[in-house]
């Protein structure tokens, strides 16, 4: 969430970053201005009918006392008026405060001062590539033609509806096996695993930037409950409303979840195997840091994803989002694009951001650095590591063999009781 400081003291730089964005409705921002002036105006006028009201409470004794009827008649009533002035005034300063986080809420954050500029995701730059694309003596098939009996989507659609998936047999070991890979990676760079709810409050949801931006995209209980559509969800509210000692920092957590996304407005789009599904499953990375190491806790991350498809020998490349293209709490994002030949192109299958203070001031995750300290919103940061399912679609098109069989990657086989080959 947008500090209103901020706006006020940086209205040009701040209209600049949301034109950057595309954001529409730049109006919002002289909004904020006016709104805090009147806040600032109402708080004024309440504190100084306060202060009357004290002193007439004061005069009131003496005036009791010594004074005539008309005068102890006339102090009451002045008393009463003061008294509900001042009771009028919470609601209205209130009402204020409510408006100015409702129009904060739909604020996008602002972009790093050095992100590239763009209008959409054709203004990414490439800022690295690993590996090569592998080369093959036969037509590479998509993921769902090399797998047709493993990956059951008619069976997912008959459980479920469309966009939902039953993995079996050899498929669903390698999901396993592909999950635990990310979960001891993770360990091993010092993330702490964690197992949250995915069922989670309104409050949660709000507190990482999901609502109210992202609510037609969720699932909803009638018990107002979400279901998460990442577990950057329920790790970024690990601490919310908290003090964190600055000495911690960096907090670092990772988690396994299945997530859960609707994606309103996609439909037609990767339809057919399991680029896209509604129910899909992700490990997550999380930190919590100071804001001066941020940038750099934000490229270990990244590279923290990165050893996974190293390690699985997976071609990709890093491109750093354009201001068109950043998502809504993000200043500064990476994704990484894993090459998959079936389908001859690049596809995201991690996205590494930097929110800064952007959800902390939503979470009301705060800091000191010692006991003598202010304290100060942290930055928090996230990152796929990696998306599962996706991993698995390019595991099948980059390892596929002509017989339609599968070479499991040497890593993964310690997880699949030593299996090298599947034959899906």
């Amino acid at each position: 969430m947008f500090d209103v400081k901020l706006i006020i003291e940086n209205k040009d730089k701040v209209l600049k970053s949301l034109m950057n964005r595309n954001f529409k409705d730049l109006s919002v921002v002289d909004e904020i201005i006016a709104l805090s002036e009147k806040r600032k105006v109402l708080v004024t006028e309440s504190e100084q009918t306060r202060a009357k009201q004290n002193q007439r409470s004061k005069d009131m004794p003496v005036i009791m006392k010594n004074g005539t009827e008309e005068e102890k008649a006339a102090i009451k009533e002045e008393l009463k008026v003061l008294s509900e002035k001042v009771k009028a005034y919470g609601p209205e300063v209130k009402a204020v405060e409510d408006k100015i986080t409702t129009i904060l809420m739909s604020i996008p954050n602002m972009i790093a001062d050095d992100a590239p500029i763009g209008k959409d995701e054709t203004a990414n730059p490439v800022v690295k590539v690993w590996g090569e694309k592998p080369e093959f003596s036969f037509k590479p098939l998509e993921h769902f033609d090399v797998a047709p009996n493993a990956i059951d989507l008619e069976r997912g659609v008959k459980l479920s509806g469309s966009r939902f998936v039953v993995y079996k047999g050899d498929l669903a070991m390698l999901e396993r096996a592909v999950m635990n890979f990310m979960l001891d990676n993770a360990r091993k760079n010092g993330y702490t695993e964690i197992v949250p709810p995915v069922l989670v409050s309104r409050e949660t949801m709000t507190g990482s930037g999901q609502l109210p931006k992202f609510e037609d995209e969720a699932y909803k209980t009638t018990d107002d409950m979400f279901l998460i559509p990442t577990a950057e969800v329920s790790l970024v509210n690990l601490h919310r409303d908290e003090m964190l000692n600055g000495a911690d920092l960096p907090l670092k957590y990772t988690a396994y979840t299945p997530c859960f996304r609707r994606e309103a407005g996609s439909y037609g789009k990767d339809m057919k195997g399991i680029i896209r599904l509604h129910q899909f499953n992700k490990v997550e990375l999380v930190k919590f840091t100071k804001p001066e190491e941020s940038h750099a806790e934000l490229l270990k991350l990244l590279g923290n994803a990165e050893e996974i498809l190293q390690g699985l020998g997976l071609h990709y490349r890093v491109i750093e989002l354009c201001s068109g293209d950043l998502g809504f709490n993000s200043l500064k994002t990476f994704d990484i694009e894993v090459w998959l030949p079936g389908q001859n192109s690049y596809r995201e299958i991690s996205s590494c951001s930097n929110t800064g203070d952007f959800q902390a001031r939503r979470a009301g995750v705060r800091f000191r650095r010692d006991a003598a300290s202010k304290p100060e919103f942290a930055h928090l940061l996230n990152g796929s590591g990696l998306a599962i399912d996706r991993t698995m679609v390019a595991i099948i098109e980059n390892c596929q063999q002509a017989d339609r069989t599968v070479k499991v990657p040497e890593v993964l086989r310690k997880y699949m009781n030593g299996v090298e080959v599947l034959s899906l």
